[in-house]
């Protein structure tokens, strides 16, 4: 990858500890629903309340984490979150004995996993301010391989609890990843300190979020992108289970998705040149793709038609992950941690809704329910994104009147 090569040393080690984070998280994901159907003999009601509760904690995370950037300071926050993710889950082999507990421990699981994520997207925005667009998009390439990694592995290891505490292990060689490089850079980069010195740039969180053009919108669109893509584990695996086809024809699907993330690039790179080259295009492009994948689906519900979506779909994940975290670090500036953290909450809640609706429309009707629902989803985005293009482009160029 000799692209890497214009980057510090620094960026590069970066990269192979966020790597090797997501293959340890990968490990997990795909085991907990059959971790609690065929080792704890639950329900795959069960299965789906430990998710929910998971994931509820992953949206507290995520919004708690934006918060308390600037009031704890980017080094206890980052490291202790990580760590402690690391202990929850090693608890968890003693924790699967009483199932209460272990609810309760898969909860702040999902609590401390995303209490470090604004925090580590913020300090990349401010330490590598020139490069954020970039790097942003590199570490998204970064973390998708590990987690292609992670998830074969998960299938090759076989054993659950291996996969449960090596992904402890990725999450404690994480949290040490960040002490020593932190201690090792002397500071904070100085745009942080400054932050520090000022908390949310001198305003309440409550003042902070009647800034509505900075998040809302964007955040609404990216709930509604996931509510919509909850399509693929609660339409399209069922639909392909229904039909009697090979499970592992449902597996390609995200071979694919991962291959294309990272072959795909250069013609990402030339979607962003030619027709989408500020941020908020590029959300606004994202949707408009997902939708075309969801259009696919409904009226092409074959195989051949879900490799289509499927890369449609991969290209609309391509434009806009990047983009969100570079948007709120380039116009937020010493508040991003907060809006990051706010932003990702209330997109987070598209992964809790999603298989719920998703789910009652398969059973209503099938694939073409769900497809439905899903090309809805993606129109309402396309509107958010397309209102949170405009307001900050009319706020830019009034900006721009008054200091002419």
């Amino acid at each position: 990858m000799r692209f890497l090569q214009a980057y510090p040393k620094e960026v590069k080690v970066f990269l192979i500890a966020s790597l090797i984070n997501a293959t340890g998280s990968a490990l997990m994901w795909p085991l907990v629903t059959m971790y609690v159907f065929d080792e704890l003999g639950r329900s795959m009601t069960d299965a789906g309340l430990v998710l929910l509760v998971q994931s509820l904690g992953g949206i507290a995370g995520q919004l708690l984490g934006g918060s308390l950037y600037h009031k704890v300071g980017v080094n206890r926050l980052i490291v202790g979150a990580l760590a402690m993710n690391a202990l929850m889950l090693f608890a968890l082999p003693w924790a699967s004995s009483n199932w209460s507990v272990f609810i309760i421990v898969m909860g702040l699981v999902g609590l401390f996993n995303s209490l470090s994520l604004p925090a580590i997207q913020a300090f990349i925005g401010f330490r590598f301010a020139e490069q954020r667009a970039e790097l942003f998009n590199i570490i998204y390439v970064a973390n998708n391989i590990g987690v292609a990694l992670g998830t074969s592995l998960s299938g090759f290891l076989g054993n659950y609890m291996l996969s449960f505490v090596l992904n402890g292990v990725t999450s404690a060689v994480f949290a040490g990843f960040f002490f020593v490089y932190l201690r090792r850079i002397g500071s904070a980069p100085a745009q942080d300190q400054t932050a520090r010195r000022q908390p949310q740039g001198g305003m309440s969180g409550w003042r902070l979020m009647g800034n509505t053009r900075i998040y809302l919108y964007m955040a609404l669109g990216s709930m509604f992108l996931l509510i919509g893509n909850s399509i693929w584990n609660t339409g399209v695996s069922p639909f392909i289970i229904s039909k009697g086809w090979s499970k592992q024809l449902y597996g390609f699907l995200w071979t694919l998705n991962g291959i294309l993330i990272f072959v795909a690039q250069p013609l990402v790179s030339l979607i962003k040149r030619w027709f989408a080259k500020a941020s908020t295009s590029q959300m606004t492009a994202s949707a408009v793709f997902y939708l075309a994948g969801y259009a696919v689906l409904l009226f092409l519900p074959s195989y051949p038609g879900m490799l289509l979506a499927m890369v449609l779909a991969t290209l609309g994940e391509m434009l806009i992950s990047p983009a969100m975290p570079s948007f709120i670090s380039e116009h937020a500036q010493h508040s991003a941690p907060f809006y990051l953290g706010l932003s990702g909450g209330i997109g987070a809640a598209g992964r809790v809704i999603g298989p719920y609706l998703m789910g009652i429309q398969f059973d209503r009707g099938g694939l073409a329910p769900t497809g439905w629902l899903a090309c809805g989803m993606a129109v309402l985005a396309v509107g958010f994104f397309a209102v949170h293009a405009y307001v900050n482009r009319s706020a830019e160029q009034r900006l721009a009147r008054r200091t002419a």
